[in-house]
């Protein structure tokens, strides 16, 4: 961690500017969350709708009274556990908040990260940083310093390289904002770990419950139509298209394939963690391979791997695959 890179990227952020930082789960666009123009620049550069709430990113649990009201006992002991770590709380937001924060909501989404270099800009900064994923809105998050140079150019300010994030995906989203807590999105915080500590079950999102980051039908989406397929259907359809003359990309869960002219094919990691690590990485190669289509094997149907199988359906909502019949 360089310190002369930490302070200029805090004197981007002191004066408005936009700063692209690694955190655990995936690189942050951030900016300074109590300065309106500095958030305008986050909805501007990722081409965000603006009633699409940020998380507000914190240096300590400390903090949160800074930024939320009537804080739950259910937040603390999640804060308690968790915090610094990939969880974010959806809580009653402080009167002093900036709508452009919450995208005109009541509620506030918190976290404080553990990564280094997040936590040490966010210490020298002393404020809150508001930051959603360093990448245009709806596609592929960005795991390296590398994807927010390819994704902005020279419309982020300052980035700040921790090289690959330990985790990948973005974090767990909790709903503690009302009178049952209720899971908005999966990550590698599972609703099984967080069931556990609180000694109840997590409700699922309802249309009441509030907009959180990550939540939209259709997004963390290669620029590429992907679909989701079982294994033996996957290589069926591959077959068909690279017949019909189509280049055809796959992320699959083994490292056999068929030869076929016009196939890339990455085999993905075995266990769950290290998929969601390389799951962004990949799709990004993916993308870049010149494809009709990306193939993905389904993952398996259990909790550890609810966060990956929540991105890769969203990712392939609303793709339109080309006819291979």
């Amino acid at each position: 961690m360089d310190r002369e890179d930490i302070a200029a990227a805090v004197q981007v952020l002191r004066h408005g500017g936009l700063v692209a930082f690694p955190t655990e789960t995936v690189y942050g666009l951030g900016a300074d969350a109590s300065n309106t123009d500095a958030v305008k620049k986050i909805y501007a550069a990722k081409g965000r709708p603006r009633n699409h709430p940020l998380i507000v990113h914190l240096a300590t649990a400390e903090e949160v009274d800074r930024w939320a009201r009537d804080v739950p006992e259910a937040a603390r002991r999640l804060a308690r556990r968790y915090w610094p770590g990939p969880l974010t709380l959806i809580l009653q937001s402080a009167a002093h908040v900036n709508d452009l924060v919450t995208g005109g909501q009541e509620t506030i989404a918190l976290r404080v990260p553990s990564h280094p270099i997040a936590q040490a800009l966010l210490t020298q900064f002393g404020g809150g940083i508001a930051a959603p994923s360093a990448n245009r809105y709806g596609r592929v998050s960005a795991t390296m310093a590398e994807h927010v140079r390819a994704e902005f150019g020279a419309a982020v300010d300052c980035v700040v390289d921790g090289g690959p994030c330990d985790v990948g995906i973005e974090s767990t989203i909790v709903d503690v904002s009302g009178s049952e807590p209720a899971l908005l999105r999966p990550g590698s915080i599972t609703s099984i770990d967080i069931e556990a500590l609180l000694g109840r079950s997590l409700a699922p999102a309802k249309p009441g419950s509030p907009r959180a980051p990550g939540t939209v039908p259709k997004h963390y989406a290669p620029q590429t139509p992907l679909m989701l397929l079982e294994p033996d259907l996957l290589v069926e359809l591959a077959s068909s298209m690279t017949r019909q003359g189509h280049r055809v990309a796959v992320l699959a869960r083994s490292a056999r394939h068929p030869l076929l002219t016009g196939l890339t094919w990455i085999a993905a990691p075995e266990s769950a963690a290290e998929y969601a690590h390389d799951l962004y990485s990949n799709l990004r190669a993916l993308d870049r391979a010149g494809c009709s289509a990306i193939l993905v094997e389904e993952p398996p149907p259990e909790a550890a791997w609810a966060a990956v199988h929540d991105r890769l359906t969203r990712a392939a909502a609303g793709s339109a695959i080309p006819d291979a019949t």
